[in-house]
């Protein structure tokens, strides 16, 4: 056996006793034997210089952000991008699209994003209040592109959209595409422009997951950081993990520490949190919103904030500031 190999075998165990402990923050329908498989297919096509620069607990804990989500790497929903020696975990526009239909608060009609070319009448603005988006495209027409745009229609006939300039899809891919010169930009620029559109539309749709876990792997996965950074270890619920010892992951290494030196755990502080949790899911319908509520007002997933952190989420809920 190959040192690739062994360490996908190991990667495969970790990732099912890690889906084991974890299987009720996975979708209803999830289905764990499909999922693994296809894990292992996609793994398999990594590189094996790449894939062996990182640890199989990263990235079996990268690859099961996907599994909390519900998207399939195989079919391009999500991606694992190894980046020197971390590997971090991406949603594909697709992926995003899906999640979207599935959690929005407001129910989806209809998303979708069109190229904008020489030629075509193009209108956007806004009339009392409501945008409103007319597109009358030239038929067959191999015009230069312009831009592009997508727009999200509502069940209630409400409707957001997001413009983008061929100059900015060129910006955002030059600064923050880690592919910018790929073949899909080289040969598909017109699909890769839609999907640079779609993408920061897709930010702009409120959600509202089922559980903590899927709302980090969410936010961890909207955008590749700038610099390589480990992959977060914690998949657990403070409020319920029952471990002597959680593992925390700092860059370059792995350390145990007892859990009583974390200062989110301790007897005290653990106690408050919970209360305050409690008080403030009554407030919400439905309590599970709160999850969402601390990445839009604390910019940070439930799980990492402090008591101090959590008196002041309460209090900008309690202060109407949702």
């Amino acid at each position: 056996m190959t040192k690739q190999e062994n360490q996908l075998v190991v990667v495969n165990e970790k990732m099912g006793s890690l889906l084991d402990e974890k299987m009720d923050a996975c979708p209803k329908n999830f289905n764990k034997t499909r999922f693994l498989q296809n894990c292992m297919t996609v793994l398999n096509e990594v590189p094996a210089d790449k894939l062996a620069r990182v640890t199989p607990d990263s990235v079996a804990l990268t690859m099961i952000k996907g599994a909390f989500l519900g998207l399939d790497f195989f079919n391009r929903e999500c991606y694992a991008i190894p980046f020197g020696d971390k590997l971090q975990f991406l949603t594909d526009y697709k992926g995003d699209i899906k999640l979207c239909r599935q959690y929005s608060i407001k129910p989806i009609r209809n998303i979708y994003a069109k190229l904008v070319r020489e030629g075509d009448n193009f209108e956007c603005r806004i009339d009392e209040g409501s945008p409103i988006i007319n597109f009358e495209p030239k038929v067959f027409s191999d015009a230069e592109i312009k831009g592009a745009f997508a727009v999200v229609v509502y069940d209630d006939l409400t409707m957001d959209y997001s413009i983008m300039s061929k100059k900015e899809i060129e910006a955002t891919r030059q600064n923050f595409s880690k592919c910018k010169n790929s073949i899909a930009w080289e040969k598909a620029s017109g699909e890769m422009y839609k999907k640079t559109v779609l993408k920061r539309l897709t930010k702009m749709i409120e959600l509202d997951f089922d559980n903590a876990e899927q709302v980090k792997a969410y936010a961890e996965g909207a955008d590749l950081k700038k610099d390589a950074i480990d992959v977060s270890p914690e998949v657990s619920d403070p409020f319920t993990k029952k471990d002597t010892k959680e593992i925390v992951q700092q860059p370059g290494h792995v350390d145990s520490i007892p859990k009583e030196q974390n200062p989110l755990t301790k007897g005290s502080d653990k106690e408050q949190i919970i209360q305050i949790k409690k008080d403030i899911e009554k407030l919400l319908n439905p309590p599970t919103k709160i999850f969402k509520l601390s990445v839009q007002l604390m910019k940070k997933p439930l799980t990492e904030l402090t008591l101090a952190e959590m008196k002041d989420l309460q209090k900008k809920i309690g202060s109407g500031d949702v």
